[in-house]
């Protein structure tokens, strides 16, 4: 709103709702944080979602069609080196891609019963792993939601999300409560530091009991393996025995999905017929 349609020339005249300075202030923070809540609650309550299925992982494994022009543009080795790399992470996204589809078919999303829709596909809806999920839900005809932040690079939503739940966040806090505190099962896919933050927030509240139990399954067993010594924080006492037992690993879409059912995951429906 410009000075010219400021009544009287003062922003003091302004509804609060209306001055977006007065809400931008430090002092506001609590309220634009309750909005965010409010904003995304109100949303999925409005379209009967109940739970979901988190889909985490990296926003840069690119699509079979991504990889594959770049190992046709490729002319180093290092470019090649590089595309080769890309091809592989690539079979990522085509996993990711089949669970969401599983997902949705089986889980729940379709025609709410008793108005409520259960295991809807949720992702941090931007690229690579998350636009996989998505799209799998999309090729299906399901809806998906995109838990998306803003940030200066990778994080723009992905096409496939349903539109009206398409939500853009500015505090990862809040952003991260939406994403976990209607899961009913998290699949996690290879990814740097922003997976490793998601996983290891969920993998806390599961060991310190914060959160009802909830499956979790880890795709690519050598990729976290090699990254992540799981073992060793056993041997040196970090974590307890029993705590690499809040997962398992899976390495296709339908192993996957049989691990979430196998541990707790409870399926709500299937695709309509028709």
């Amino acid at each position: 709103m410009n000075e010219q349609t400021i009544p009287h020339g003062s922003r003091s005249t302004l509804l609060a709702v209306e001055d977006t300075e007065f809400l931008l202030r430090d002092e506001m923070r609590s309220v634009r944080f309750a909005l965010e809540y409010a904003k995304a609650e109100l949303a999925l309550r409005d379209w009967g979602i109940r739970s979901t299925i988190i889909v985490f992982g990296s926003a840069r494994v690119p699509s079979p069609e991504q990889a594959a022009a770049a190992a046709e543009s490729a002319r180093t080795e290092t470019e090649k080196r590089a595309a080769d790399r890309l091809l592989r992470q690539s079979e990522f996204y085509q996993v990711a891609r089949e669970f969401g589809r599983i997902a949705s078919q089986r889980g729940g999303a379709f025609d709410p019963k008793n108005r409520w829709r259960d295991n809807v596909v949720a992702t941090g809806g931007g690229p690579g792993i998350m636009e996989a999920a998505n799209r799998g839900a999309s090729d299906v005809g399901a809806p998906s939601i995109g838990f998306n932040i803003t940030l200066p690079h990778e994080q723009s939503p992905n096409r496939y999300i349903t539109p009206e739940l398409s939500f853009r966040f500015h505090y990862f806090a809040m952003r991260k409560m939406h994403l976990a505190m209607r899961a009913n099962a998290l699949a996690i896919f290879p990814g740097g530091f922003g997976t490793m933050d998601e996983m290891f927030e969920v993998l806390t509240l599961q060991q310190t009991q914060k959160a009802p139990p909830t499956p979790i399954v880890l795709f690519g067993e050598r990729y976290w393996r090699k990254i992540i010594n799981f073992d060793a924080l056993v041997e040196e006492g970090m974590i307890s025995a029993a705590d690499p037992g809040l997962f398992e690993f899976a390495e296709t879409a339908e192993d996957g999905w049989a691990s979430l059912v196998r541990r707790g995951l409870r399926a709500h429906g299937t695709t309509p017929a028709g």
